[in-house]
C-alpha cells in the first residue's frame, strides 16, 4: 500500500505569499506618487514602471533553467529573495533617474525570478489537489489588502519619502518567509508522453492562451502605473486610494475562495472570456466615471474577474498544458509573456499617453480586452 502524502504546510506556503504580495501593494499604488514628489513626469513614471514589469520577460525563465538544473526550486527562492534585499538597499544612496533606473532592474529582476519557481514549489506540495492552490495563494491577497490600506493612512500623516524603508522591510520578510519552507518531496514520474516545450507552445491552444495573457496584462498598464496619479488628480485622498486597491484585491480573495468550485463548474475558456469581457467593462467605468466613488467600487470590484479569475484560470492551464516536465518552464513562460512584456509594454505605453489624455489611455486598455476577447473566441482552449 503507497504511503500517505505527508500534510501540506499551508500557513509556511501562505506567508510567503503574504509578504511578496504585500510587497506588491506597497509599491503598485505608491512608488508612482513616491516619484512624482521626486519630480519625476509621467514618460519617466511609466520607464521606471516599465523596467520592473520587463524583468519578468527573462528573470523568471533563467531563474526556472537554473532551478531545473539543479533540481532545488526552494534554493533558487531563497537566493533570488536576498539578492532583491541586497539590490534595493543601493536605493538610498542615490535618487537620479539613472541610479534609481539601476536600483529598479536590479531588485526587481530577483524579485520577479523567485514568483514562479514558489508556484512550483506550492503545486508540489499540494500533489494531487491542486484546485486547492487558490486557497494558499489568497493569502497573497491578503497581504496586498494590509499593505495598501495600511499605507494609504499612513501616507496621510506621514511623507511619501518613507516608501523605500517600507520597501527593504518586505523584502527582508520575504527571504526570512522562504527559509520557513522546505523543498517538497518529489513526485511519481509522470507516464505521460515525453514533448518538447516548443511542440506545446506550437499548439493553437496554447498559442492563443499566450496571446491573451500578453494582451491581458498590457491592458492594465495604466491601472497599475497611474491608478494612483489618477485619484490623486481628481482630489482623492491616499487613504481612499488606499481603500480602493484594497476593495480590489478583497474582491479577488473573495474569488480565490470559491475559484475550485468555479473550475469545476465552468471550462477554462468559458472563466477566461468571462475575465476578459469584465476587464473591458472595467477599463471604461474608470474611464468616464472615475468622479464618483459609486462607479469607482464597482470598478475596483471587477479586480476579481480582471486578476482573480483570469490569474487562476491562467495557473490551471499551464499546469494542464505544459505536462512532460515542463510546469516550472510553463509556468515562468506565463509569467514573462504576461507580466513580463504586456506589464512593461503597457506601462511604457501608458507613459507615453498619459499626458494626451488618461481618459483615453484606459479607454486603449478597453480596446485591448476586446481583441484579446476575439483571440478567445476564434481558438477553443482545453477543456
Amino acid at each position: 500500500m503507497a504511503s500517505a502524502l505527508p500534510p501540506v504546510p499551508y500557513w509556511r506556503l501562505s506567508l510567503f505569499y503574504c509578504f511578496y504580495f504585500a510587497l506588491l501593494g506597497a509599491l503598485l499604488p505608491f512608488w508612482p506618487l513616491y516619484l512624482q514628489a521626486h519630480n519625476f513626469n509621467a514618460t519617466d513614471i511609466g520607464y521606471l514602471a516599465g523596467i520592473i514589469m520587463g524583468t519578468k520577460i527573462f528573470a523568471p525563465s533563467l531563474w526556472s533553467w537554473l532551478c531545473r538544473h539543479n533540481h532545488k526550486h526552494i534554493n533558487g527562492v531563497r537566493l533570488g529573495a536576498l539578492l532583491s534585499c541586497l539590490c534595493f538597499a543601493f536605493i538610498f544612496f542615490d535618487q537620479s533617474f539613472l541610479s534609481l533606473a539601476l536600483v529598479v532592474a536590479g531588485f526587481s529582476f530577483f524579485w520577479n525570478a523567485i514568483l514562479a519557481q514558489y508556484e512550483v514549489v506550492t503545486l508540489d506540495h499540494l500533489g494531487g489537489k491542486p484546485e486547492h492552490y487558490s486557497r494558499i495563494r489568497l493569502w497573497g491577497s491578503v497581504g496586498f489588502i494590509a499593505a495598501v490600506a495600511g499605507l494609504g493612512w499612513y501616507f496621510d500623516v506621514f511623507s511619501i519619502t518613507n516608501l523605500p524603508f517600507i520597501l527593504l522591510a518586505l523584502l527582508v520578510a520575504i527571504w526570512l518567509s522562504s527559509l520557513l519552507v522546505t523543498e517538497p518531496p518529489p513526485l511519481a514520474v509522470s507516464a505521460e508522453p515525453k514533448q518538447s516545450l516548443l511542440s506545446i507552445i506550437k499548439q493553437p491552444a496554447v498559442l492563443a492562451f499566450l496571446i491573451c495573457c500578453f494582451l491581458q496584462q498590457l491592458s492594465h498598464g495604466p491601472y497599475y502605473t497611474f491608478f494612483s496619479v489618477f485619484l490623486q488628480n481628481k482630489d482623492y485622498s491616499n487613504s481612499f486610494i488606499g481603500m480602493m486597491w484594497s476593495l480590489g484585491v478583497l474582491a479577488e480573495v473573495l474569488v480565490f475562495i470559491v475559484m475550485h468550485k468555479l473550475l469545476g463548474r465552468f471550462s477554462l475558456r468559458h472563466i477566461m472570456l468571462g475575465s476578459i469581457l469584465l476587464s473591458a467593462i472595467r477599463w471604461l467605468l474608470i474611464a468616464f466615471l472615475a468622479d464618483s466613488s459609486g462607479w469607482l467600487i464597482v470598478a475596483q470590484c471587477l479586480h476579481a474577474a480582471s486578476f482573480g479569475t483570469f490569474h487562476a484560470f491562467a495557473v490551471e492551464m499551464v499546469r494542464r498544458s505544459f505536462i512532460g516536465g515542463h510546469q516550472s518552464q510553463g509556468m515562468a513562460l506565463y509569467s514573462g509573456i504576461s507580466f513580463g512584456a504586456g506589464g512593461a509594454l503597457g506601462a511604457v505605453l501608458s507613459g507615453w499617453a498619459w499626458d494626451i489624455s488618461p481618459q483615453s489611455t484606459f479607454v486603449a486598455a478597453a480596446v485591448i480586452c476586446i481583441i484579446a476577447f476575439v483571440v478567445g473566441l476564434k481558438v477553443r482552449l482545453n477543456p
